[in-house]
């Protein structure tokens, strides 16, 4: 209070003292931009859109709580509070008081509301002028992709959560948004795919820039989380028939850098080091992938040609998963490091590591496991390895699926595409699949967890399956299938609870 009434009278001071200065005063008298000097021209604009895209990086965490929360992996780490909330994650005893939630919400929703000020001045900017330029309506797609992407990174985090497209959210608006059902988020999300697909280029010049086809592909994703699988099988058939898009011979090759933005890669969050980053206090906010160094192995020291740098021992592989690898699998190697096995097999390097000292597996996360010469800076924190979002044999998966479980079943279909990714991991035929029905959708969905394990998927693939209960320990039904609204969410936006929590 007592600051309300400082600034109150110093600007009734002001007012009457100097009001001619104070109506006629221009801000650029002292070299201060004001909003009036945004989207003046197509370099705003495509500026501005680049800043979109900049939290997808800072929702980092959401792909190693899709492991984490399931049978995948488990937190690990030095001890019991290393990285709590990833620990109460794990265990399932996570509450609405969690830093780790509370990251990713925050960061999304700043993403909605960079997608939705360029949304707000689309057709004018704040003077009323009109910027038209070639390639506008292309470049908003990328921006309608990115509030898609958002929005749904908090539906299937979180369930209901509020909704807003038409402006960007000052303080004001607190208290005034209430959650609303996650049918309208989803919908809200098909209409932005949509409009995407539409004026998008289905290749674009700078890598990791959305094209047509990560549209249609994640829209793909988004009919199939609401068991829409008609409009799934549709909508993910012509990435399939495009030839854009191949599965490469070498599993492990597309986790390298070599392999970032290659033939198999669909959509990829990018990351660099151009600008090291130091804060510490914003672990998540720089340019590099933090969760890589969370998964490397800790107090890691060898050879100088010993390709791994020591990391955290979070995030780690279970044996569970390690075991569902039938023989012969070449994802099982690039999945999964056995250390142990490791060393044995490399006398040469000289190895030695400190066991992870909490929850160890004895097995690490060789997929985004840190390497030398990929950081810089703060080594730690700018890590550039990409996440893999939506590779092409996530397509070919989800289209299998959706194939099966469509109205008029296509099981030839179903078969043909879950093969394609079967044969790569075996390099041979022998390992086709020939069931139907029922039968298939399990081999299916084993499948997703073989192919994509590590990649953020497994806790919400068993969410939407159903199959959750019966494959994670601790897991409640009516309750986990959500995370918990962030507690400051809820004292200062006014907004109710998830059930259970």
């Amino acid at each position: 209070m007592k600051n309300v009434k400082i600034v109150s009278l110093v600007f009734i001071i002001t007012l009457l003292t100097s009001c001619k200065k104070w109506v006629d005063y221009n801000p650029h008298e002292d070299f201060k931009i004001t909003e009036l000097d945004y989207l003046k021209s197509e370099s705003d604009y495509r500026t501005m859109a680049v800043s979109v895209y900049t939290p997808l990086q800072w929702i980092n965490q959401v792909v190693p709580i899709g492991d984490i929360a399931s049978d995948n992996a488990v937190s690990g780490g030095e001890n019991a509070s290393d990285v709590l909330a990833l620990q109460q994650i794990d265990d399932y005893t996570h509450t609405p008081v969690n830093s780790t939630l509370a990251d990713i919400w925050q960061s999304a929703y700043e993403g909605i509301n960079r997608a939705n000020y360029m949304h707000q001045y689309k057709d004018k900017n704040l003077a009323g002028e009109t910027v038209d330029f070639a390639g506008k309506e292309a470049l908003y797609g990328e921006v309608y992709f990115m509030r898609a992407y958002y929005y749904f990174t908090l539906v299937k985090m979180f369930g209901d959560v509020p909704l807003f497209t038409d402006k960007r959210l000052g303080l004001s608006d607190s208290k005034t948004l209430p959650r609303v059902a996650k049918s309208s988020i989803y919908n809200q999300i098909e209409i932005d795919l949509t409009k995407a697909v539409a004026s998008l280029p289905a290749i674009q010049v700078q890598k990791g820039r959305i094209t047509k086809y990560a549209a249609q592909a994640l829209l793909g994703k988004v009919y199939l989380y609401q068991n829409k699988f008609d409009l799934a099988a549709s909508t993910l058939e012509p990435i399939i028939t495009s030839n854009a898009f191949s599965l490469v011979s070498d599993f492990g090759s597309m986790f390298l850098a070599s392999g970032e933005n290659g033939p198999e890669s669909v959509f990829e969050i990018q990351y660099s080091n151009t600008s090291p980053y130091y804060n510490w206090g914003g672990a998540t906010r720089g340019q590099g992938n933090y969760a890589v160094q969370q998964c490397g192995i800790r107090g890691l020291n060898g050879a100088a040609n010993m390709p791994y740098s020591a990391g955290w021992s979070t995030n780690l592989p279970t044996q569970n998963l390690a075991t569902a690898y039938a023989a012969g699998d070449k994802r099982k190697a690039v999945t999964v490091l056995d250390i142990e096995a490791y060393k044995t097999a490399n006398p040469s390097f000289n190895i030695t590591y400190q066991v992870a000292p909490y929850k160890n597996t004895g097995l690490y996360n060789q997929k985004y496991l840190p390497r030398k010469g990929e950081t810089s800076g703060q080594l730690e924190l700018n890590y550039t390895n990409n996440f893999r979002i939506i590779r092409y044999s996530d397509v070919l998966l989800m289209a299998a699926e959706a194939n099966n479980r469509a109205t008029a079943a296509n099981d030839t279909k179903a078969q043909d595409y879950l093969n394609r990714v079967r044969q790569r991991a075996f390099g041979d035929n022998l390992h086709n699949i020939t069931s139907t029905g029922t039968a298939l959708r399990t081999a299916i969905w084993d499948e997703r967890r073989l192919e994509l394990a590590m990649e953020g998927d497994r806790f919400f693939d068993l969410v939407r399956t159903g199959l959750a209960t019966t494959k994670i320990t601790g897991f409640v039904a009516g309750k986990h299938e959500v995370f918990p609204v962030p507690q400051q969410e809820v004292d200062i936006s006014g907004l109710s609870q998830n059930t259970g929590y």
